[in-house]
């Protein structure tokens, strides 16, 4: 591919989104950039603090249960507040207690505020969703959202990098500079980004009426939420069951670490290109295919005896990575009413905040009591079931309509469904047209 071939490429895969998007794109960046407290927590508790190992995985579930209490609440708070509001107050407060966690001692106290920190941080995804899902036309939602996607492990590539460095210096150090740079992402979005939540007078909010129970209630969605949460237990094995395995199997961390860095690599160069291929393919596809491939790049795991065998299925995974995580999150934007998105928004992330805590323990169980080849073969099971899931229930999906089928109002494209999601986005549009 000549230079030109790939600047053509760069211009149409960054053209055409709104500056409001690159705002919070860059948001997003800045935030994983800083993100070096995930990193070496676990040594933080064990080796500068001296805590056990069972104490560190304490702390670890006590900050996934605080993501968990959040999502629902930061998704009412993203459709009754504003989304700019909940960011400014979700990225405040997560500077907050993450400088607060430096400076904590006692264990209770750090196992506390390790909680609030999970919430805190946790609850920014629901606002981010929905902001980008309101700025972004419907066609060019698939490549924001693997921008954003991309941003993400981008910073985060470079942050696990750093993190060793600076732990090295000063464990407190880290904290203070993720509080300092998730305080530079708050200045953003209050410098930078208008409130975009789609204005109702209050007749409209009286008929659109969402709330949880209108979440609940709604079938596909809701099975859309299952199914992730499938999906995300089989990706969760990449950084709880895959360590603990090649350690049983007697590879190193170093090994580990080698294996596991192909993940991120592989996502900072194909994201964007992949994205190119599949942003006008089928989503029912796109979907079947990329669980299969989870399943089926994890199931290999059992076949592995070396390092490079250990990357090659971590290759296998990661594309199915690639490919889910842009489709998945449009394909959730598409069933969320105009006003309710927050909220739709927060119950997915919920499923993949649920995974990350069970995921841990289940994996643990499985290796201890049948054997790492169970969980392995456990993961291709699970991955084949929601692939089934998403054929079925996506072949009862009707097609997007074009630009001129039928009139758009809040910026979303009309989607003839006639799901709960659908009928309150109906409402919705019919008021602002």
């Amino acid at each position: 591919m000549s230079l030109a071939s790939v600047r053509r490429a760069a211009r149409e895969t960054v053209s055409g989104l709104p500056r409001e998007f690159w705002w919070l794109w860059t948001s997003t960046l800045v935030n994983r950039l800083g993100a070096f407290v995930a990193t070496f927590m676990a040594l933080y508790l064990t080796l500068g603090r001296g805590y056990s190992a069972s104490y560190a995985g304490l702390v670890a579930s006590l900050h996934g249960l605080g993501g968990v209490v959040s999502s629902l609440g930061a998704g009412v708070m993203t459709d009754r507040l504003g989304r700019r509001p909940t960011l400014l107050v979700a990225q405040s407060s997560t500077a907050l207690f993450v400088a607060l966690l430096g400076f904590m001692h006692h264990p209770v106290a750090i196992a506390g505020v390790a909680f609030l920190v999970g919430m805190a941080s946790n609850a920014s995804r629901p606002a981010v969703q929905a902001m980008m899902a309101d700025i972004v036309r419907p066609e060019d939602r698939i490549r924001a959202f693997s921008l954003n996607y991309w941003a993400i492990n981008l910073g985060f590539a470079v942050s696990s990098m750093a993190a060793g460095f600076i732990a090295e210096f000063s464990y407190l150090a880290g904290f203070l500079i993720e509080a300092g740079m998730t305080l530079v992402c708050a200045v953003v979005v209050f410098a930078k980004l208008p409130e975009s939540r789609p204005t109702q007078n209050r007749k409209e909010a009286a008929q659109d009426g969402v709330g949880l129970g209108t979440v609940v209630r709604d079938g596909r969605f809701m099975s859309v939420v299952g199914l992730s949460f499938l999906v995300a237990l089989v990706f969760q094995q990449g950084s709880v069951g895959l360590p603990v395995a090649m350690g049983r199997a007697g590879f190193t961390s170093a090994d580990y670490g080698t294996a596991i860095a192909v993940n991120g690599v592989l996502i900072v160069a194909l994201q964007i290109p992949v994205t190119r291929l599949i942003e006008s393919r089928d989503p029912r596809r796109l979907l079947v295919l990329s669980s299969l491939l989870a399943g089926f790049g994890f199931g290999l795991t059992a076949f592995a005896g070396s390092v490079g065998v250990f990357a090659l299925t971590v290759c296998v995974w990661t594309l199915a990575e690639i490919v889910n995580a842009p489709t998945q999150t449009g394909l959730v934007v598409r069933l969320s009413p105009v006003h309710g998105r927050g909220r739709y928004q927060g119950m997915y992330t919920l499923s993949w905040a649920v995974a990350g805590l069970i995921a841990p323990v289940m994996s643990g169980l499985v290796i201890d009591r049948l054997g790492a080849r169970w969980l392995w073969g456990m993961c291709a099971a699970v991955g084949v079931a929601a692939a089934v899931g998403y054929g079925v229930l996506m072949r009862r999906l009707p097609k997007e309509q074009g630009p001129d089928a039928a009139p758009e109002g809040a910026g979303e494209a009309a989607v003839p469904e006639r799901s709960a999601s659908a009928r309150h986005e109906a409402a919705a549009e019919a008021g602002t047209a």
